[in-house]
């Protein structure tokens, strides 16, 4: 090997990486050592080496994961997976990189505990692209998060068009020399009159503006058109009720090229008396005179209060105060009372109570409101026992608005109004109770002032041109209702990628715009190239990331990645597919082989099938979930590894197994037994009417963005929460909606996380909790004591131990290191005090017991059958391997969701319930997928309905009915493009779903369902 080979050479070329030199605890191997040391330190720089990785379940495994490949790790939900990639490989990465920084720095940065390892060679710098909810800053949006709107501030400060507001009129800053040439272009021999614009358009005799013209030494001024001599102190007589305007002449010239210095001089005269305005006046043929108006500054000629500061950067930011509406400081939205929250229900009369807000005050108030608003049905002649509905448009407005605002409709009566005696008591009142109830009324309106633009009107009034279609805006705040002519960064902001990618291809500047233009331009259209390619066309850029889904916000991020153009990285990836149609696929696919082709490591967590088969290297963990997993089961390059015969996921993969279609489907029926919305029109939903019908297992699918979360989560319900619950949530624009009498309660489960604190556990949010302390204070020795099942609770003084208040753990803060979390000295992590740990139920006290498994606690308790049967609902759901203590902070998305449906199993059936699910098959493999679709089924027979948002097929094709949305995502979607059982969809020419439906369906073989 020769010295001067960069491979080994120095620390500073090493592609290993920054650790290899810098991390106390890492191996060096000599490269000029004859020995064995340089085939190990070879073999490090082709993969990364894991050894003895024994972190949460992993059982002392080892293995070797190829650098610079597309590796997908993937097994039963619970095996390790995570734990492998995230809490092992990213946190060691991580760890090492933060131990290189000085302490000082340390302090400010996250730091992750040294994973449970021996040892770990050639690791590269790590970057986790997680599955985690995207930031709750309502400033924060898409467009701020990919840096696309750094960039278009700077584009707009640079290439923008500023315009008057007021009249339309292009606003251009020019100096007294660029004033000068302009002049100049007129032919020689051409009468110019330079003129000083005083007074435009005010009322008033204006001596003190003679007067100073005056003793300025100017003997000339041009009145309303009229040149007037201003002799000695004789002052012009002017009418004081009309309007005039006044110019002082400056200097009369006849055009030639010697004259250029004394035009010069006029010029800068002028403008500094008007301060920054002059008006060149030309002789044209026939004595006209032809007038045109320079500003020195960007302000308009003819409306001197319309003026822009010098456009910079911050004056298009609407988190800084030079350019944030200053009515709602840039975040485009107020909190308004909402007519709608007011009167919830148009169909109930005022006598019994359509005005929501006046009702519940207490015994006094009510009475008095019932006489207002009887007084009020007498003086606007309407009936008290009428529905809402029915009462007068005109006398809804009143009765909500009040007469102030609404007018009194010809009967000389003055009424407050519902909404302004709200507003009114919200800010008189002191009481914080009061105002949390009034603000239940209350929803995020459009601020009134920039209409949710965010900007001032100033840097709305900076346009750019584009041969895209402009879009319909509405009149700039101030302005006389004039439209501007192409886009303002706000008008730029409201485009999808998709079309936002276009505008720029047909962007028009001047010369000197394009060239300046050109660099920003280029980065702004990679970072939407990027965004295309990860499925996120039909994102807007305005679209705040608080209302993204996991898996939208991660693929967000990695278009992040991709435009940064790190080399020598190692990206660790959770499930970036989630909510990617199949049809998205192949796009995203192709970004993470761009990641790896340009040198840098990719490793997915992944369940998804055709990412799968399109990596180069597939590691499979298992055999099964929690203590039965933790161990490699295969791994090796694709196709190789398929060749395994022991891996469940190969066996799914090869077709040994698989989930197949039912042979009969539940008879349901959308004309007689169905609930119908009708008319919705939220964000991209196009007026429709959608009926879904009850008792099956329905899924409502289409593209990424096709509208199906606008119409489940947005539309449906809210208004269903609002009807059957109470909730004061409100929903998505619609015109109606029939059938709510046809179900009795609606259940959504997410993956929001059960629990938000250590606190809270399956066993807790289940209710088998309270079961099992039922048991212990039953046993003799509590009785003897007098222990109540409230004494082995851990939430509550008594049995806990009081040394941690029953965390069972303490936080030691480490200021250059990461916090430490130790087991409680004094209960040892038991959460409870020793007399309560005295108490036994065969042989096991209570904290033995929220240390077992669902599976060992189903056996212990199986005599008991309330706590058997909420057990066995945690079984059946594939959660037999979690404890029942397990934080909830510890679960996955997909397991908090599965502890939801296991509580609901739990439950009594009733029938007639809706189960809302959005995405169920999140983080699940191929055997929880089938696992899932026995409990939708389960709870489908039950004369349930069970509502699914779905992407994956093999949920799809096992459904009783599905709804297909589409047929693009944005502004291309919103439709409904198919209806009916997964055999007539597949059939559907119009639908992505359908096609990708019929390969699926065309694979499945008669006969009973393989299973593993």
């Amino acid at each position: 090997m020769r010295k001067d080979d960069n491979t080994y050479f120095g620390a500073i070329h090493c592609p290993i990486s920054p650790f290899f030199a810098l991390s106390a605890d890492a191996s060096y191997n000599d490269p000029f050592d004859s020995g064995d040391n340089s085939d190990t330190a070879v073999m490090s720089l082709k993969f990364i080496r894991i050894k003895g990785a024994r972190e949460h379940n992993l059982k002392n495994i080892n293995v070797d994961i190829p650098r610079d490949q597309l590796v997908v790790i993937t097994g039963l939900s619970g095996s390790g997976k995570s734990t492998l990639a995230f809490d092992t490989v990213y946190a060691e990465g991580q760890r090492k990189y933060v131990e290189s920084l000085s302490a000082y720095a340390r302090q400010f940065l996250e730091q992750l505990q040294k994973p449970d390892i021996d040892e770990i060679e050639g690791l590269p710098p790590t970057i986790a692209i997680e599955q985690r909810s995207a930031s709750s800053n309502p400033r924060s949006i898409v467009a701020t998060t990919t840096e696309i709107y750094d960039y278009l501030r700077v584009l707009f400060a640079r290439a923008g068009t500023p315009h008057c507001w007021i009249c339309g009129r292009v606003i251009a800053s020019q100096s007294p020399s660029q004033i000068v040439d302009a002049v100049m272009k007129y032919p020689a021999g051409t009468k110019v009159m330079i003129l000083s614009p005083l007074i435009k358009g005010q009322k008033g005799e204006h001596k003190e503006t003679f007067a100073a013209i005056g003793k300025q030494g100017f003997v000339r001024a041009r009145v309303d058109g009229e040149i007037l001599e201003l002799a000695g102190n004789k002052t012009p007589a002017l009418t004081k009720t009309k309007v005039h305007t006044i110019e002082a002449i400056v200097d009369r010239i006849v055009l030639k090229p010697e004259v250029r210095s004394r035009l010069a001089d006029s010029v800068e005269t002028a403008l500094k008396l008007s301060r920054g305005l002059v008006v060149v006046a030309i002789q044209k043929e026939g004595k006209a005179w032809s007038d045109q108006t320079f500003s020195e500054k960007f302000a308009c000629p003819d409306h001197p209060h319309v003026s822009l500061p010098e456009l910079e950067p911050r004056i298009f930011s609407f988190n800084s105060p030079h350019g944030a509406c200053p009515a709602c400081h840039g975040l485009g939205t107020s909190s308004e009372f909402d007519p709608e929250m007011v009167v919830p229900d148009a169909a109930i009369s005022l006598e019994n109570g359509a005005i929501e807000a006046w009702r519940k005050n207490g015994k006094r108030m009510n009475i008095f409101y019932s006489r207002v608003l009887r007084q009020f049905c007498r003086d606007f002649g309407i009936s008290y026992s009428a529905p809402f509905r029915e009462i007068p448009k005109k006398i809804q407005q009143i009765l909500v608005d009040g007469t102030d605002k609404r007018g009194d409709a010809g009967t000389g009566t003055w009424f407050e109004g519902v909404i302004p005696n709200l507003q009114r008591r919200f800010e008189n009142t002191e009481s914080e109770f009061v105002k949390m109830r009034l603000h239940q009324y209350t929803s995020e309106q459009p601020c009134a002032v920039c209409g949710g633009a965010r900007l001032k009107t100033e840097a709305l009034a900076v346009r750019l041109h584009s041969d895209t279609p402009g879009p319909v805006a509405a009149p700039l705040p101030g302005s006389t209702g004039i439209h501007l002519p192409g886009y303002s960064i706000h008008d730029v902001s409201a485009l999808t990628v998709e079309t936002a990618k276009t505008f720029f291809q047909n962007l028009r500047l001047s010369e000197e715009g394009t060239a300046v233009a050109e660099p920003i331009v280029r980065e702004i259209s990679s970072r939407l190239g990027f965004m295309l390619d990860v499925g996120l066309g039909y994102l807007t850029l305005d679209r705040k990331t608080a209302t993204l889904s996991g898996g939208e916000a991660q693929r967000i991020r990695l278009a992040t990645q991709v435009g940064s153009g790190l080399v020598g990285v190692c990206y660790v990836l959770d499930e970036p597919t989630i909510g990617l149609h199949q049809r998205d696929n192949v796009r995203l696919i192709r970004t993470l082989k761009r990641l790896r082709e340009i040198g840098n490591t990719v490793i997915m967590v992944e369940h998804d099938e055709e990412c799968i088969r399109a990596s180069d290297y597939l590691i499979d963990i298992g055999p099964a979930a929690g203590a039965h997993g933790g161990e490699v089961v295969c791994s090796g390059p694709m196709p190789d590894v398929l060749k395994n015969t022991h891996s469940t996921t190969i066996k799914y993969l090869t077709g040994e197994y698989a989930i197949v279609a039912p042979r009969t489907r539940r008879p349901v029926s959308p004309e007689k037994n169905a609930l119908e919305l009708r008319g919705c029109r939220q964000n991209n939903l196009k007026d429709i009417d959608v009926r879904i019908p009850l008792g099956g297992l329905i899924c409502v699918t289409g593209v990424s963005g096709s509208g199906k979360s606008t119409l489940i989560n947005q539309t449906l319900l809210p208004l269903l929460k609002r009807k059957l619950n109470g909730s004061k949530v409100k929903a998505g624009l619609h015109k109606a909606i029939n059938g709510i009498n046809k179900i009795d309660k609606v259940i959504e489960i997410d993956q929001s996380p059960i629990g938000r604190t250590s606190r809270s556990n399956p066993a807790t949010y289940t209710g088998v909790f309270d079961e099992i302390r039922r048991v212990f204070a039953k046993t003799r020795e509590a009785k003897i004591r007098g222990y109540e099942a409230g004494r082995f609770s851990f939430n509550v003084k008594g049995g806990r131990c009081e040394a941690c208040q029953g965390q069972g753990n303490k936080c030691i803060e480490m200021h250059f290191l990461p916090d430490v979390y130790v087991a409680c000295e004094v209960c040892h992590g038991t959460r409870y005090n020793s007399e309560t740990l005295e108490i036994q139920y065969r042989g096991k006290n209570i904290a033995d017991v929220l240390s077992m498994t669902v599976e060992e606690a189903l056996a212990f308790f199986e005599n008991f059958p309330r706590i058997a049967q909420l057990l066995k609902a945690l079984n059946e759901v594939g959660l037999s391997y979690v404890n029942l203590g397990q934080p909830s902070t510890q679960l996955s998305g997909g397991e908090a969701q599965r502890v939801k449906l296991a509580t609901e199993l739990g439950k009594s059936a009733t029938g007639h319930t809706l189960y809302v699910l959005d995405e169920p098959t999140t983080g699940l493999h191929f055997a929880d997928i089938r696992n899932l679709l026995n409990v939708l089924n389960r709870l489908a027979d039950l004369s349930n309905t069970v509502l699914v948002i779905e992407h994956n097929l093999d949920v799809i094709k096992c459904a009783d009915w599905i709804i297909d949305m589409g047929p693009e995502g944005g502004e291309g979607g919103g439709r409904v493009v198919a209806t009916g059982t997964p055999d007539e969809v597949a059939k559907s020419p119009d639908s992505y779903t359908g096609q990708y439906l019929r390969i699926k369906l065309a694979a499945d073989q008669p006969g009973e369902q393989k299973i593993a």
